[in-house]
């Protein structure tokens, strides 16, 4: 199927517009015609069959499940399914909220919390179509790491302390206490035309948030692919300097919103010979930081939290971008 997507970039950029392959324009427009055309197809397809899945998976019932769970255990369950549920800045306080208030251990909500932006469906689809299966079972085991990890620290530090008090007051009670909006409903199961109804309201609302994302992030990649000399790389960024990785952490950061664009722009700084681990914490840095959900989350939060939060991913991320470049 993938060859499919060489011949339209191949008659598109070498037959229809007369480049030559052998120039900037004509590389920079192949890649563009392949990656862009590669990436919308999986996405629909794959986003379809995923939130097909996910229609029969409730926030409620992963809840219920991990309450109560041995604190160990939980943050590999935490972890996971953050990884394999929706989290965004709409979802971030309503969910977090639920998840304290049925005193859930916040060391298990952390790792939800932190795992599910880094791992998606839309970054591992793009990871797995462009760079392949090793990097993206790296990238996603990494994921869960790190919000493991973060999970341990939080509860050793009993961050608990730093939620805004009236959350705090609820975390602390005996008994669970569910606020209203976050109560726990027994969700009608649905049929299948209501998961296919769902499954195609879910592509079309994702698709249509990150189209432009994905074109402009392929344009970039193009740019460099065609325009960019590998020299260039070869001489500032291919010996992994120790200061590339937070820098690469950071200057990403901006780049949340349009994170769907940051894979295509990753395939083309590796083929150029930037480091793997550089490249990496480009990726992490873009998708595990969104700042309008760090500040929606500032209303269940202290400031305290959110900078425990904000430092611990810079950190784990630059430790991660260093090993990943001293061993690979």
């Amino acid at each position: 199927m993938l060859d499919v997507f060489t011949w339209l970039a191949d008659w598109f950029a070498y037959s229809l517009l007369g480049l030559s392959p052998s120039t900037s324009v004509g590389i920079g427009v192949h890649f563009f015609i392949e990656d862009t055309s590669k990436i919308l197809v999986l996405l629909v397809v794959l986003i379809y069959v995923i939130s097909l899945i996910r229609a029969a998976l409730s926030t409620e019932k992963v809840r219920d499940y991990l309450q109560g769970k041995h604190r160990g255990v939980g943050y590999g369950l935490g972890a996971m399914f953050g990884a394999v549920t929706p989290f965004c800045s709409c979802s971030s306080i309503p969910l977090f909220m639920g998840f304290v208030s049925a005193r859930i251990p916040i060391g298990i909500t952390i790792a939800f919390l932190i795992t599910s932006p880094l791992i998606n469906e839309v970054v591992v689809i793009m990871l797995g179509s462009i760079l392949g299966i090793k990097f993206t079972v790296l990238y996603v085991v990494t994921g869960l790491s790190l919000g493991i990890l973060a999970g341990i620290l939080v509860d050793a530090l009993k961050a608990h302390r730093w939620l805004q008090p009236f959350l705090a007051k609820v975390y602390l009670q005996e008994s669970p206490s569910v606020e209203p909006n976050c109560a726990s409903q027994s969700t009608p199961k649905m049929t299948f035309k209501q998961r296919h109804q769902f499954a195609a309201n879910e592509t079309g609302t994702i698709v249509k948030r990150i189209w432009k994302w994905v074109i402009i992030g392929v344009g970039i990649g193009a740019f460099i692919h065609g325009f960019v000399p590998a020299e260039w790389f070869e001489q500032n960024l291919s010996d992994g300097q120790w200061w590339t990785v937070p820098l690469a952490t950071v200057s990403a950061i901006p780049i949340y919103t349009n994170a769907s664009g940051v894979v295509p722009i990753m395939a083309s700084l590796i083929e150029k010979g930037m480091p793997l681990g550089t490249t990496l914490a480009f990726c992490m840095g873009a998708v595990a930081v969104s700042l309008p959900e760090f500040m929606m989350l500032k209303q269940v939060m202290q400031y305290r939290f959110l900078a425990l939060i904000v430092g611990y991913l810079f950190i784990a991320i630059s430790i991660v971008g260093w090993v990943f470049n001293a061993y690979y």
